[in-house]
């Protein structure tokens, strides 16, 4: 049989490195998969939605670091893929996606399936092209593989069906033909020594160094260490950044904003001067005043720089290289007292979120299902969080060792991530333990079905540690909150109410195991169960609503507007009282404005 243009589309895929496609069929691709099933060299993982495909490609580049692919017929199923690449574009993640098309000769005539693909992908993607011809194929999947993996975004190629199936023949050597090649390396990306010198000016004047870490930090934690203990500094981190540095370094102050600690909060209000690093994080408030701070800003990519806080100082560069040339520039400080402040309140912040985690719910406190499984996360594991409640007791609760890796959908925040997540971290690194910390709500939009993926993978991992942890909380919990804190609205049944499902037994049913614990003095033990399975675990706690994801920073109009909830008659109102008085909205931070 003569080669396919889809056989070298599969040929050339392999010789750029790939070796893994999340995707799922239709006679929309049929050309490239039947080439991928005579290749027989790079592995096709069929999960149960395109969407679940997408969000794996985007995860699977996050926890391996090479660029992630994912595969759809064309019509709805490339229609599909939009919001899991969304989320690599968000979170500067390279993905490469491969769509299949109606064919050519019905191209205009509203076909069926047939859709302006490279017109809905054109503002997700970084590069998009629709093959027509054998001879574009091999500089279409060049440029879009280097585009990809260099500007750490998204691609996508389209190809019609029936061009699949085509012959393939090089391009001729003639006027109008392209002749592209495979390879590409990262560059060294450092700033000019001159510039490199005004930061080190800002940063040694000040007194009271803090330091914003980002996902674009992962990877730097000892030039991150050493820098931090040069300028005597505290460390905060944004969402994604959450295992740039272990929580067990007295001066990290865990994550920040909303889903943040009260020290990084104290530290970012009280610091007189700022260093980001790798890191978008989104929310003026938490930061210091304009003004009130100089700031010196790192990033690989140049339009992140001065969008959060107006930097002084500009570096583009690469984390780890920049700091590491930074280093040498900064002088020792020697007073200790900023640190020493920083370290003493985290080390009350830890008593504090422990006093809260073992107060007493109905039926269990979710805050404990985090903090219970702190001490007993193996090493090397990787966990993913869903957005929603569940992401605060992530982003507080769980303290994050050297080693360990996790992520979520961050700039994008999306529900239905974190099972499709933790499914394509599995794949990346089949000997590591894996968990997945799942809202009821996203299971129920979309993450139920993809246990079904693995309950077909999960015998060919070597180690079998996969575990996805419900909160079962019959609420969309998040929302509910912020329509308290935010609006001043009582909770609205209509919106908020989910139907109660027994998700361990869907486990059990599909040949998983599963646990479920209503009581709090069983948490631990759960935990200690599950991560001792000989197979995937769906765990399911059954979580109180009532224990309200707060901020720890509380403005007095945010407990106002929470007030008025129960002067409109929330219908949980009693729970929110007893919730609230337990947890933070009796302790109003000291200098909030209204």
């Amino acid at each position: 049989m003569s080669k396919t243009v889809g056989d070298f589309f599969v040929e050339r895929l392999h010789a750029w490195g790939v070796r893994r496609i999340f995707g799922y069929p239709g006679d929309g691709i049929n050309g490239v998969l039947g080439a991928l099933n005579r290749a027989g060299n790079i592995e096709f993982i069929q999960v149960r939605h395109e969407e679940m495909a997408a969000f794996m490609a985007s995860a699977y580049s996050k926890f391996s670091g090479e660029i992630g692919v994912c595969l759809s017929t064309g019509g709805p199923g490339a229609s599909h893929l939009i919001t899991g690449l969304y989320d690599a574009k968000m979170d500067h993640m390279p993905v490469f996606a491969i769509a299949g098309q109606a064919p050519r000769t019905s191209r205009g005539a509203h076909y069926q399936q047939e859709l302006n693909l490279d017109r809905m992908f054109s503002d997700v993607a970084d590069y998009v092209q629709e093959a027509e011809v054998p001879s574009q194929l091999r500089h279409i999947v060049d440029r879009g593989m280097r585009i990809a993996i260099a500007e750490n975004g998204v691609a996508v190629v389209v190809l019609p069906n029936d061009l699949q199936e085509e012959k393939w023949e090089e391009p001729p050597r003639k006027h109008g033909s392209v002749f592209s090649g495979i390879g590409y390396s990262r560059p060294k990306v450092v700033p000019y020594e001159a510039d490199l010198m005004r930061a080190a000016e800002v940063l040694n004047a000040g007194t009271k160094v803090a330091i914003l870490v980002g996902a674009g930090a992962i990877g730097a934690a000892p030039e991150l260490i050493a820098v931090a203990d040069r300028l005597g500094a505290g460390a905060a981190k944004a969402l994604l950044g959450k295992c740039a540095l272990p929580d067990d370094l007295p001066w990290v102050t865990g994550s920040i904003g909303i889903l943040g600690t009260e020290p990084s909060y104290d530290m970012m209000m009280h610091c007189d001067t700022l260093l980001m690093v790798g890191t978008g994080f989104p929310y003026a408030e938490f930061l210091p005043e304009e003004g009130k701070a100089r700031a010196v800003q790192i990033d690989i990519d140049p339009g992140m720089l001065s969008i959060r806080y107006p930097a002084e100082v500009n570096l583009h560069g690469d984390a780890a290289e920049t700091l590491r040339a930074l280093l040498p520039l900064l002088q020792q400080k020697t007073d200790g007292a900023w640190r020493e402040r920083i370290a003493s309140h985290m080390k009350d912040w830890w008593k504090t979120l422990e006093e809260r985690a073992m107060q007493s719910a109905n039926p269990i406190n979710p805050q404990r299902v985090a903090w219970e499984l702190s001490p007993r996360l193996p090493d090397r594991a990787i966990i993913t969080s869903d957005s929603g409640s569940c992401a605060n007791w992530y982003a507080r609760d769980l303290k994050i060792r050297e080693g360990q890796l996790c992520s979520l959908s961050g700039g994008l925040a999306s529900m239905g991530a974190a099972v499709p997540y933790a499914i394509a971290a599995k794949f990346a690194h089949p000997d590591r333990p894996v968990i997945a910390l799942v809202g009821d709500g996203a299971m129920q939009m979309n993450n139920m079905a993809e246990l079904i993926t693995v309950s077909k993978y999960w015998q060919r991992w070597s180690d079998p540690r996969w575990i996805v942890c419900v909160f079962n909380n019959g609420d969309l919990n998040q929302v509910t909150w912020e329509q308290r804190v935010m609006e001043g609205d009582p909770r609205y049944d209509a919106t908020q109410n989910l139907p109660d499902v027994p998700y361990h037994r869907f486990g059990e049913m599909i040949g998983l195991k599963g646990i479920f614990c209503d009581r709090a003095e069983n948490v631990a033990a759960a935990w200690e169960e599950a991560l001792a399975a000989d197979r995937p675990v769906v765990l399911e706690f059954k979580t109180d609503p009532e224990v309200p994801p707060l901020p720890s920073h509380i403005t007095l109009k945010d407990a106002k507007n929470l007030m008025s909830t129960l002067v409109h008659g929330d219908p949980d109102e009693s729970g929110v009282i007893v919730g609230a008085a337990k947890q933070v909205l009796a302790k109003i931070l000291p200098g909030d404005k209204e």
